[in-house]
């Protein structure tokens, strides 16, 4: 929107997101200098409130920026005290025997945590640093200099009409413009999104890979709570339609993590990602340890699964790219945080150098070189071939290649294989409908599993409606002229809150209908629509879910 007058704020670094990744950084920058001017902007209600995560926490990127974290009442107090992973069939599992793994999949010494509640304490951790931090202020805009270099931010911009006119109580945020500007958003941030298109980010790099990540909180009954134990499985109920896989963590209080990852790779159209989720707790492992409990919590996010092939550059003139905004997650061992606070660490010190050497706008060529060469590169390559490896030939063959592949890297510093390529983008693998039958999934019944609008209740969101829709059709006439007849339409069943829906009117035509006021920030429609028609924005902040300690 142009003509608008907006007061500014200048700072020496302008950090968009409270994630690990954006508070590692600004946790950083204070250590090494505690005259910079650091402002982290959170589009969340507070801190906390978008993180989902697993989680089980390798605290290595830890360790490298907070040595004393065990002393500092840290909420990370459940180790890990046993691994198990199953391969799922429909009324049984065969244990995979832990000795056959590489090392790397180990998860001695690392922690069952809530990240949610690992960010609030790095954000005080912050504020007593003198970092700045805003919640509730989406970024919605990116502020570029004279010379196209990203200078800032428009953040806190309130009080739209929903045809995106300025209403009464209209407030036109501010511009909060830095010497550099870090994207630490997540997983398909917006900004994120936009400047990789703009400076050609992902040029010569692999498509990046996406899975869908869905989260319960279950409290379960004391005598089968064991803290400390994680489980993996892979299989059932994905079969050959899709790969992926669940997580079952045991946090303290009585509380189990559950959760289930599709790769959004999957061909057929009549996927429902939600309900695979839904019938995965009905497998006699899943169902015996929820029975008599319940659930207190439910989420999603999409995850980056692209690995090492897929890292766009990660920086432009003015700024970078942190964490999973750069695609930093280890699919193997499904770990993320500890690179996000890495990026965030290495990041800190590029633009430290930078500014203390009087430079500003510029790309920071020494944290693209550090993610390159350092710890994250070093934990990344060795699995760069795992995900390629399961596209390609399906659960049973990545596994024994897969595994291979890992103990060279492990050994002898290199893969067997070098490094394979991923092939299309997820959106593009989608199939046509007429090649595929409809999935029937079973209803659920509401003790064990639950239909998708009675979660999303559980994830506490909350859009005010009066604002213009967050999720923007390209060509509002693609969902109905082209993705019904040709995909049977999927994002009624991608999306894992029911925001699509396709509804007859009285004289039985189809009309497209986003709810965007259920949307968990997931972002999944803006990866997987066959027809890329959709772009997700943020909303206006302290929108979205409210997760208490995801």
């Amino acid at each position: 929107m142009t003509g608008i007058e907006r007061e500014s704020m200048e700072y020496d670094v302008v950090i968009v997101g409270a994630g690990p990744a954006g508070l590692s950084a600004a946790i950083r920058l204070k250590q090494l200098d505690a005259d910079l001017s650091v402002v982290v902007l959170e589009k969340g209600s507070e801190v906390g409130a978008h993180i989902l995560s697993g989680a089980v926490l390798d605290p290595s990127g830890l360790d490298a920026l907070l040595p004393d974290w065990r002393s500092m009442g840290a909420p990370i107090t459940v180790p890990v005290q046993e691994d198990n992973f199953y391969v799922l069939g429909p009324a049984g599992q065969i244990r995979v025997p832990n000795w056959p793994m590489p090392p790397l999949m180990s998860n001695h010494g690392n922690y069952i945590v809530s990240m949610g509640n690992v960010c609030r304490w790095m954000a005080g951790v912050a504020e007593g640093l003198g970092v700045e931090i805003f919640p509730g202020m989406a970024a919605s805009e990116l502020v570029y200099g004279t010379d196209g270099a990203v200078k800032g931010v428009v953040a806190g911009e309130f009080g739209k009409n929903p045809d995106g006119t300025i209403g009464d109580g209209y407030e036109p945020g501010m511009e909060l413009l830095g010497k550099y500007v870090f994207l630490g958003e997540g997983v398909r941030g917006s900004l994120a999104k936009e400047v990789m298109a703009r400076f050609e980010l992902s040029k010569g790099k692999c498509p990046q890979k996406f899975g869908l990540g869905m989260k319960e909180i279950w409290e379960i009954d004391p005598a089968k709570h064991k803290p400390g134990t994680v489980t993996h499985t892979m299989g059932w109920p994905l079969g050959s339609n899709a790969g992926g896989g669940s997580f079952i963590y045991h946090m303290d209080n009585n509380q189990v993590l559950v959760g289930f990852v599709v790769h959004l790779n999957y061909e057929n159209p009549y996927l429902y990602p939600y309900m695979e989720f839904q019938r995965f707790k009905h497998h006699p492992l899943v169902a015996g340890l929820l029975e008599g409990g319940k659930r207190v919590a439910y989420g999603a996010r999409a995850i980056s699964e692209g690995g090492w092939q897929s890292i766009p550059k990660v920086v432009f003139p003015g700024g970078v790219l942190l964490g999973c905004s750069a695609g930093l997650v280890n699919v193997p061992r499904i770990k993320g945080n500890h690179n996000a606070m890495l990026s965030g660490k290495a990041a800190a010190e590029a633009a430290f150098e930078a500014i203390g050497a009087g430079r500003q706008g510029d790309e920071l060529t020494a944290y693209e070189a550090d993610l390159r060469s350092g710890p994250v590169a070093k934990d990344l390559r060795k699995v760069r071939n795992v995900k390629p490896f399961w596209s390609k030939f399906g659960l049973t063959a990545s596994l024994m290649l897969g595994g291979a592949d890992m103990w060279s890297a492990s050994i002898f510093g290199g893969t067997l294989f070098g490094t394979l390529r991923h092939g299309k983008s997820d959106a593009a693998a989608t199939g046509e409908a007429a090649k595929f039958k409809p999935i029937d999934y079973p209803r659920p019944d509401g003790k064990l599993s639950f239909d998708r609008l009675t979660n999303v209740a559980f994830s506490a969101t909350n859009h005010e409606e009066s604002q213009p829709c967050h999720l923007k059709l390209r060509d509002p006439s693609i969902p109905i002229a082209v993705n019904l007849p040709k995909y049977a339409e999927p994002a009624q069943r991608y999306c894992p809150a029911g925001v699509y829906e396709v509804l007859t009117d009285e004289a039985g035509n189809p009309r497209f209908q986003i709810n965007f006021q259920n949307c968990v920030h997931c972002k999944t429609c803006d990866i997987k629509d066959p027809s890329q028609n959709i772009d997700w924005k943020t909303p206006q902040g302290g929108d979205g879910p409210n997760y208490p300690n995801m």
